[in-house]
C-alpha cells in the first residue's frame, strides 16, 4: 500500500522549458546585481562562503564568486549554494509577477486528489526548498503548497544517491516500500528503487515503453497504485 508520494519537479510536475527557458535565464541575468546589492545579508553571505568552500578558495573575491556562479549556471551544475541563491532571485521574480510557476494540469488534479485521499505528499528536487515552495505557491492554479507535507533538496544528498532516498524515508517516518517516487530521470528512479521505493517514470514527450526498467506513464492521470 502506498502511504506517501515523493515527486520530482522538472519534467515531472512542471515543464522542462519553464525551468530552462524562464527560470534559469532570469536568474543568470540578475544574479550579479543581486549579489552586489545583498552581499551583506546574512542569508546571502552564508551562500557566498559556501561557494568559496565548494571552489576550494576561501579568499575568492566577490567578483570571482559571481563568475563561478555564472559558470555553474551555464554548466547546469546541481550545487547547493547556487540553487539557494537562484531561489532568492526567483523569489523577487514571483513576487513582482514577472512569471508564474508552471505545473501541468494533470499534476494539479492528481495532487489534489491524492491529498484528499489522505496521502502524504513530498517534493524532492535539485532546486532549493525555497525555490520549490515559490514555484508551487505561485502557479496559474493558485497556491498549491497546502497540498504538501514537506520538501527536500540536495542538502539531503544527491538525487542519484540511494542514501538520499533512505534518509528521506527515515525523515518522513514511512517505510520505503510504501513510498512512490515520480521522476523523468532513470538514474534517480534507479536510486530510489535500490532504496526499496516504488517508482513511476514520467515520459511526457514519448510513448511509454513496456520494457523499460520502471513503469512509464505520459501524465499523472495514468498513475495508478494500491
Amino acid at each position: 500500500m502506498i502511504r506517501a508520494i515523493l515527486t520530482d519537479i522538472e519534467g515531472t510536475t512542471s515543464s522542462l522549458s519553464f525551468v530552462k527557458d524562464v527560470l534559469f535565464p532570469y536568474a543568470r541575468a540578475r544574479l550579479a546585481a543581486f549579489v552586489h546589492d545583498h552581499a551583506q545579508d546574512p542569508r546571502v553571505a552564508t551562500q557566498l562562503d559556501a561557494v568559496r568552500r565548494e571552489a576550494g578558495d576561501p579568499a575568492m573575491s566577490q567578483e570571482a564568486v559571481i563568475d563561478r556562479l555564472i559558470a555553474w549556471i551555464d554548466e547546469d551544475r546541481k550545487i547547493t549554494p547556487l540553487k539557494a541563491l537562484q531561489g532568492m532571485v526567483w523569489e523577487n521574480g514571483y513576487r513582482n509577477g514577472d512569471f508564474q510557476g508552471h505545473v501541468y494540469a494533470d499534476a494539479v488534479q492528481a495532487l489534489r486528489d491524492w491529498h484528499a485521499r489522505g496521502l502524504a505528499l513530498y517534493v524532492y528536487s535539485s532546486g532549493s526548498v525555497q525555490a520549490q515552495k515559490l514555484l508551487f505557491a505561485h502557479t496559474g492554479s493558485g497556491d498549491l503548497t497546502p497540498l504538501f507535507d514537506g520538501y527536500f533538496d540536495t542538502t539531503v544528498g544527491g538525487k542519484q544517491d540511494t542514501g538520499s532516498y533512505r534518509a528521506i524515508a527515515a525523515s518522513v517516518g514511512v517505510e520505503p516500500a510504501e513510498i512512490l517516487f515520480l521522476s523523468d530521470i532513470r538514474a534517480e528512479l534507479d536510486a530510489a528503487a535500490a532504496a526499496d521505493y516504488r517508482t513511476v517514470w514520467l515520459v511526457r514527450e514519448d510513448l511509454p515503453n513496456p520494457q523499460a526498467a520502471h513503469r512509464q506513464v505520459r501524465d499523472f492521470g495514468e498513475i495508478g497504485f494500491d
